[in-house]
């Protein structure tokens, strides 16, 4: 019988691996089904455009994402639902989020402006979102720019700490004090990049209250410090020379938790050291580029619970992390699919959340970048 044991070792030895790697298998389909999550479905307009375009995290845990052509998501951890013209916005392109001390949740869009209402019923036939027009003043100079002739585009919103709104529109910036809207002139600028009306993309509000205000087509950033506007001329980046020359715009971003306020451009970021205005001598921004080691131009910066620097830019320039010596970058390798970035986040839980161009959405979890989004016709 000694000479059947061989035989009997080998099927004994067959019949094993194949349950092994039957066993594997299960195990892969279940560590699959582990990372099934839903997705921010795309459906409007070609594939390869369109951006998720901000991101708000609102008190309750939702994440909020607005997009440039298919409208805003609200992803409440385990489905995401879509709100379009059809829902009472006045535009399927979002271009900024916030909610404000009262938890009303305000919406930017090309057309203007839009609140959501939480209490509205579908059934009954209500909308989602009320429209706030913003009047303007009767002397506002015309838009001449024919693409946007028709437009009531609204860039950027603040809530500022004495709980006043601004408004950063391409009619120009306002404030809201909870009952009526106030044109805020800055006659000093030189001329918006979408408009003749002295236009400002990007506000700010500092620790120390001062308003920050940045637009293309202006010479470099302006600061509100209650009674006077100051104008302060940057550094071009993109300029190779012993003397460089002023650059015409910035956006301010942040205010870092050392007390440096961040603002980019499609040259880099520049951090400006409010003490340093004490020293007349030494210049009080510093700016990074390329040959820091950041990746490109920069559209949006964050800053973690950690203190880390997250910095995004459009046109390729990808997505990098500064944690206050050295940039990473991050790329396909990590998951990052598309390089082009224009909102980040960072969530309750320590994710960070990553919008893109070609309405991507991205999240980090500490070690890879899991993709959120997917288009279908």
């Amino acid at each position: 019988m000694k000479k059947y044991f061989p035989s009997i070792h080998f099927f004994t030895l067959c019949a094993l691996l194949i349950f092994a790697t039957a066993c594997n298998e299960a195990v892969k389909k279940d560590a699959l089904k582990e990372k099934e999550h839903p997705k921010l479905i795309k459906t409007i307009g070609d594939p390869k455009y369109g951006n998720v375009q901000c991101i708000l995290e609102d008190k309750a845990g939702n994440l909020w994402f607005g997009t440039t052509e298919n409208g805003l998501y609200k992803f409440d951890g385990k489905i995401f639902s879509r709100y379009l013209v059809n829902d009472g916005l006045n535009s399927n392109n979002i271009s900024c989020i916030l909610e404000d001390k009262e938890g009303k949740i305000w919406i930017g869009t090309h057309a203007g402006l839009c609140i959501y209402n939480p209490s509205a019923s579908i059934k009954k036939g209500d909308k989602l979102f009320t429209e706030i027009k913003i009047p303007l003043p009767k002397n506002l100079p015309l838009n001449k720019n024919e693409y946007y002739l028709n437009s009531h585009w609204v860039f950027n919103m603040m809530q500022a700490k004495n709980g006043k709104i601004w408004f950063a529109t391409i009619d120009g910036v306002y404030i809201y004090d909870g009952k009526t809207f106030t044109h805020f002139p800055i006659n000093k600028a030189s001329g918006g990049f979408l408009s003749s009306n002295y236009n400002m993309e990007r506000i700010f509000e500092d620790n120390a209250g001062n308003i920050w205000f940045g637009g293309r087509g202006n010479e470099g950033v302006y600061r509100y410090d209650g009674k006077t506007i100051t104008n302060f001329k940057l550094e071009d980046l993109f300029q190779n020379g012993p003397k460089p020359k002023p650059h015409h715009w910035a956006w301010p971003q942040l205010q870092d938790k050392n007390g440096n306020i961040w603002f980019s451009n499609w040259g880099g970021v520049y951090r400006y050291n409010p003490s340093g205005l004490a020293n007349k001598e030494v210049n009080p921004f510093t700016s990074f580029t390329k040959k820091d080691g950041l990746s490109g131009g920069v559209t949006k910066i964050i800053e973690d619970k950690n203190g880390n620097l997250w910095l995004g830019g459009d046109a390729g320039s990808g997505l990098s992390r500064y944690d206050g010596k050295s940039f990473t970058r991050f790329t396909k390798k990590d998951g990052l699919l598309n390089n082009s970035i224009w909102s980040i986040l960072e969530d309750k839980n320590g994710n960070i959340w990553v919008g893109t161009r070609e309405t991507g959405l991205y999240l980090f979890d500490g070690k890879s970048f899991i993709t959120y989004s997917e288009y279908k016709e």
